[in-house]
This record gives C-alpha cells, sequence and structure tokens, in this order.
C-alpha cells in the first residue's frame, strides 16, 4: 500500500525503500505540467523515499519545473525526454538554451549515458537515451553530438554500453530510458508498437536493444528491469490498450509506466464506483483527484510483484482504489 505522502507524488520513476529488509519500491507515474493538479506544484509535495527515477517528458522544454523537481531533497535518477528538448534543436554556445538550462538543474542527476549508483539499496540505475522519440532516426541528432558525441545508433549503443560498465558485482541494474527498446513486437498494441500507423511496427530504440544485448553476451551483470515511457496505454484513434509489461525469456522485465492522463479529476458520476473510500460524502469528494502509479517491489535483489496502482487523493486522505497485477512471482 501507497503511504500518503507517496501517493500525492508526480514522479515518473519512483524508487522508495520501504523497510529494513531493503524492500525497494518503482512506481512509473506522470511527470508533466498539465497532469499536476491546479492547486499543487511539485515544491509542496514531500516525499519520504531514498531516491526517485524519472523518465522525461516534464513538458515542453518547461524549465520551472524540471527546477523544481530538482530541487526536492532526496536522491534521484532522471532523463530527458523527447518533449524536452521539443524546441531547440542544435547547442548554442552563445546563449543558454532551455535544454541547457534543464540539465544544469538536473547535474549528476541526469543519467543519460550515465550510471547512478546506489550503494545502501545495492543497485546502479543506468541510463539510456536523451531526448528519444522512438524509431530508427536519432531525435535532435545536433544536441546529441554537440553534448554526448553520438552521431549514429552505434555511437548512442556503445554509450549505453559503456555506462553499464564497472558496475559494482554486487548492484542489480535498472535500465532508465524514456522509450523501450526494439525487439519487444511490432504489433499496434505491443510494448513499444506504432498505435498511428494501421499496419504496426516496431517504434523501439535499437541502440537500447542493442547495448542491453552487447551486455549479455559479454557481462554477467544482473538486470532486472528495463522501465521507460513515451507510448502511452491507451492506444491512437479508441484502438483499446498496450501491453504494458514483457517478460523476456531471460527474465528481464520490461515494463511501461505511460499511462495517460496519469491524474483525473473526480466528478460525482465517479464517485459511485469508487469501491475503496467512504462515499457517503459524495460532495465532499467531488474535485478530489485520481492517481495512477505503477509499483514494482523488489526484495533483495528479487522482483516480487508489478501492479497498476489508482488511488484517490481527497484532501488528506488517501486510498488505494483500484489494483492490477501485471507481473506475481511464482504466479
Amino acid at each position: 500500500m501507497l503511504d500518503e505522502a507517496a501517493a500525492r507524488g508526480y514522479t515518473r520513476r519512483l524508487f522508495a525503500v520501504q523497510s529494513p529488509l531493503l524492500r525497494r519500491r518503482l512506481e512509473p507515474v506522470a511527470v508533466t505540467s498539465q497532469w499536476l493538479h491546479p492547486s499543487e506544484s511539485p515544491s509542496s509535495v514531500t516525499f519520504r523515499i531514498w531516491c526517485c527515477s524519472q523518465a522525461g517528458d516534464f513538458g515542453n522544454e518547461n524549465v520551472d519545473l524540471v527546477k523544481s523537481i530538482s530541487n526536492l531533497e532526496f536522491a534521484k535518477a532522471i532523463i530527458l525526454g523527447n518533449h524536452d528538448a521539443w524546441n531547440t534543436q542544435k547547442f548554442s554556445a552563445r546563449e543558454k538554451d532551455a535544454v541547457q538550462l534543464q540539465l544544469e538543474f538536473l547535474g549528476d542527476e541526469h543519467v543519460g549515458y550515465r550510471r547512478m549508483n546506489f550503494p545502501n539499496l545495492k543497485l546502479s540505475v543506468v541510463g539510456g537515451r536523451p531526448f528519444s522519440c522512438g524509431g530508427v532516426h536519432l531525435f535532435r541528432k545536433k544536441l546529441l553530438n554537440a553534448r554526448y558525441g553520438v552521431n549514429d545508433m552505434g555511437g548512442s549503443a556503445k554509450r549505453i554500453y559503456e555506462a553499464a560498465l564497472q558496475t559494482p558485482a554486487d548492484h542489480s541494474v535498472i535500465f532508465l530510458a524514456h522509450n523501450g527498446p526494439t525487439g519487444l513486437g511490432s504489433n499496434v498494441d505491443d510494448i513499444c508498437g506504432r498505435d498511428w500507423f494501421s499496419g504496426g511496427g516496431d517504434h523501439g530504440d535499437p541502440d537500447l536493444a542493442r547495448a542491453i544485448s552487447q551486455l549479455k553476451e559479454t557481462t554477467e551483470l544482473s538486470i532486472k528491469l528495463v522501465v521507460f515511457g513515451h507510448m502511452h496505454k491507451e492506444l491512437a484513434y479508441g484502438n483499446g490498450l498496450r501491453k504494458m509489461i514483457v517478460v523476456g525469456d531471460d527474465n528481464i522485465i520490461y515494463l511501461n509506466g505511460a499511462i495517460v492522463p496519469r491524474v483525473k479529476i473526480i466528478g460525482k458520476e465517479q464517485v459511485s464506483y469508487m469501491t475503496g473510500s467512504n462515499t457517503e460524502n459524495p460532495q465532499a469528494m467531488s474535485g478530489g483527484t485520481l492517481r495512477a502509479f505503477t509499483v514494482a517491489d523488489i526484495l533483495e535483489g528479487s522482483l516480487e510483484k508489478i501492479v497498476e496502482t489508482w488511488v484517490s487523493v481527497i484532501g488528506e486522505k488517501v486510498t488505494v482504489e483500484d489494483e492490477l497485477v501485471l507481473f506475481s512471482k511464482g504466479a
């Protein structure tokens, strides 16, 4: 069960230690300016967590929101998405563009092509390619070249691969990317399938897939999870829902947390359908929010359970309304 502070959160990727048994919690949730409740701001939310990881798309270069997130006083691992470089196409040496400002505010907590170690958790977060938009072409190629020396998919795969090397031997690895890798299906409803074309297609990142494959071949790293967003759960044109989890033949779990919208305002017509809350006062409930979290529990290096969870937030009261189990160990 989510504690009150976590349920009021807005981060897209959240790791939290829940007990002295090193129970690690990953909660993919939304982070965009339009998905926050109008009465809230990032700085008004308090978390009781050790570290969090966020997969980008904070807004169309929303520098103020990124700055607010950077000021939160807990460890963070973040990678910027395509919307975080929505207008800036190339590096400017003469003036600081919005991408540069975001990167400066995030500092070492931006894990694009980097690794961030959390010794207390025996966990390392390895970042994929920043600004990814999915597919076979590099999005914002001039930015990637100027900032990271990356000109093509091969060079990008090498940077991701090298970031994972030297991971402590006793650490589990979680990849944090804005978009998932190729190789997970090409149907419209697959985890990275193109839903805006009737014929579908694999819209994953080939560089991420290549880096993971090379690491499996050349190292003994314990890769537990690849978490990402970008590809929305609700398919285009009302064509149903996307598959949000894939368990590979090698037991690596690929998890998509892009539930959009993440936050919904509770209307009077929704109150009667809410099972977890006391619905005796529907007027008081109306105007509260429903918020989605995807929660993954890792206990002593073993992935135990992943659930999509909807919670209601009404004033200071937080209630779990619905849970959908995506994965359960041994099931």
